[in-house]
């Protein structure tokens, strides 16, 4: 059993993404697993040129280190292709070409609305390909935010595994990861809450059991914006591990005495481990940073 963080190369880590290191890092060792890191690159107009590496050294610079081999989600391209055609031969999946412009002017909830589920188009061509939805209850408990719920029309979307310009659907390739990487718990930001419902339902297509899932808070800005890469959060600087991961500690309710927060990120780490307390990780979906 394993924890992982899975970051995409779209740019360096920024603080947003090192609250979901440290917070995925703390958590996998506490429950006595492995943590992993995957690299989620499979999006190649969004990636940056070294960033994938440029994460590394600075996971390895806040003290973060892996248990096993990184993982590159780009080398299991044919793996979700299999998956992908397993679901055809199951009729679990159809071919969509609606377009955005579409879709949000039929649907009023931002979900799709299943336009094309009884159209049987061809899977050839610029189509999406779309997972049917599932009849069961698809919401959770999460270990942070407690019981999580959502609106009927996001349990009934059928969503895509495949996205039109052919490239894999975020939601199919962490699944079919998870299962594989024996992932038994998700640690994420609450910006994620609203995918739980359709990972809930590829894990009941792929006959994989369910992680537990802890979404912790995002950190948003003054503007009442998540820290991000697209919304050019500056990059995590190195040179300040320790105070910057003093800072993540500190966002995640574990504190670290002044004594100590001008130790070596190591160090830093294992008290906030022999420290760690679940119950006082914040259960907001929010909080607000001022760096």
């Amino acid at each position: 059993m394993a924890g992982r963080f899975a970051p995409s190369p779209s740019g360096p880590l920024h603080f947003g993404s090192l609250i979901a290191a440290v917070g995925s890092y703390l958590i996998a060792k506490s429950r006595h697993t492995e943590w992993l890191v995957r690299i989620e690159d499979i999006d190649p107009p969004r990636e940056v040129t070294g960033a994938s590496d440029l994460i590394l050294r600075q996971l390895e610079a806040f003290g973060l280190h892996w248990d096993s081999e990184v993982s590159y989600q780009s080398q299991q391209l044919d793996h979700y292709a299999e998956i992908i055609e397993q679901l055809k031969s199951q009729g679990l999946v159809y071919a969509c070409n609606c377009t955005r412009k579409k879709i949000k002017s039929l649907s009023k909830t931002g979900y799709y609305p299943n336009i094309c589920a009884a159209k049987k188009l061809s899977f050839n061509g610029e189509v999406a390909i779309r997972l049917r939805h599932g009849e069961a209850d698809y919401s959770f408990v999460d270990q942070i935010q407690g019981p999580c719920q959502f609106e009927d029309s996001l349990y009934a979307e059928d969503f895509a595994i495949r996205r039109k310009d052919g490239l894999i659907a975020y939601q199919l390739a962490v699944v079919v990861d998870d299962i594989e990487q024996g992932i038994d718990h998700v640690v994420r930001g609450c910006d994620l809450l609203d995918s739980t419902p359709r990972q809930l339902r590829l894990y009941e297509v792929l006959k994989g059991k369910a992680p537990d899932w802890y979404h912790l808070p995002l950190a948003i800005n003054p503007d009442g914006n998540k820290l991000s890469k697209q919304n050019h959060a500056p990059a995590i600087d190195s040179q300040q591990a320790s105070k910057m991961l003093c800072h993540a500690l500190e966002f995640l309710g574990q504190p670290i005495p002044s004594e100590l927060q001008q130790e070596k990120p190591a160090v830093i780490l294992d008290y906030a481990l022999s420290h760690f307390q679940m119950s006082q990780i914040p259960a907001n979906q929010q909080i607000l940073y001022l760096a």
